[in-house]
């Protein structure tokens, strides 16, 4: 388990709240902040130290040595930072989504562009099965951002599966979960979930996310030690295809009433700031928007900077 300072233990509770604040929006990935701020593989294998090794450990009542080897320190102030941000911020993205949408999606927009650029500096040697990896990786995300949503149950079991899947989504840069809850039909469910600290759904959606983790940072993992080019082309290419989700403007299609009985965009299409000022008749903020994706470019720039310079890797 690696000793840090206080200075840095802040530092990596920040980059938990960023990785919160990204995993609330559907279409950013918790995990492109996770890459672009160092810590990903340390992530990584501290989710996969919590096996079989680890239960001996806990059964046997050795603690020192079960919080070493699951680098609990880590795990404790990253972990705490998300819920923290989450928790923080759960109203703040309901009421940006549904009043500033445009401005919000643009900021993800400058951050997912400048996130694609830094993650595909990590491939050390260029061939055509990695290239190839790429444009499997926009195709599959770029389905992803245009499937339909569905109604979906709301039983236990169903969101039980719905934090399996959206957890293993979370730590894949460029795939979003909060998007694949979206799909679901359970994104806002969630969000008024924590909002309204009902404990039943927050902990049946909780033990979905701990069981799905515990189970995909193992194949991540082998497949960023085992086959690291590919592997990081292809998540590089989920960044490129989910920029289709994160256009600011989109005109709406379809709608769908859900069950409050509020009339929701089922089918929705990218057009450009003027049609969109024609079309749906709202201001575009073309020039705020922008300015807010030229900051999130700058953004993740001077987070890549600042990590890159860093001789210790927090």
């Amino acid at each position: 388990m690696k000793r840090r300072s206080l200075k840095e233990y802040i530092l990596l509770f920040s980059k938990g709240v960023a990785m919160g604040a990204a995993d609330v929006v559907p279409g950013v990935s918790g995990g492109t902040i996770a890459f672009i701020t160092g810590i990903y593989e340390e992530l990584l294998n501290s989710i996969r130290s919590v096996n079989k090794e680890a239960v001996k450990l806990l059964l046997k009542f050795k603690w020192a040595d079960l919080w070493k080897h699951i680098n609990g320190n880590f795990l404790v102030v990253l972990l705490s930072g998300i819920l923290f941000s989450i928790a923080l911020l759960a109203r703040l993205v309901l009421f940006l989504l549904n009043n500033h949408s445009e401005l919000l999606w643009s900021f993800f927009f400058g951050l997912i562009v400048a996130s694609a650029v830094v993650v595909s500096k990590k491939i050390t040697r260029w061939n055509w099965g990695v290239i190839l990896a790429g444009v499997i990786g926009i195709a599959i995300a770029y389905y992803i951002t245009v499937a339909t949503p569905t109604q979906t149950p709301e039983a236990y079991w169903f969101i039980f599966l719905s934090g399996a899947i959206a957890i293993c989504a979370m730590i894949l840069p460029g795939i979003s979960g909060s998007f694949l809850l979206v799909l679901l039909a359970k994104y806002e469910f969630i969000l008024n979930a924590v909002k309204d600290l009902k404990l039943d759904i927050i902990a049946v959606f909780g033990i979905g996310c701990v069981t799905g983790i515990l189970s995909f940072s193992h194949v991540l993992n082998w497949m960023l030690k085992h086959y690291h080019n590919v592997t990081v082309a292809l998540l590089t290419g989920f960044m490129v295809g989910s920029l289709n989700k994160v256009w600011p403007w989109k005109q709406t299609l379809e709608t769908y009433t859900d069950r409050h009985g509020e009339v929701k965009p089922l089918v929705q299409e990218n057009v450009m700031p003027a049609t969109y000022e024609a079309v749906v008749g709202q201001e575009s903020y073309l020039v705020y928007g922008i300015v807010l994706a030229l900051f999130g470019f700058l953004l993740v720039y001077l987070i890549d900077k600042f990590t890159s310079d860093n001789t210790t890797k927090v």
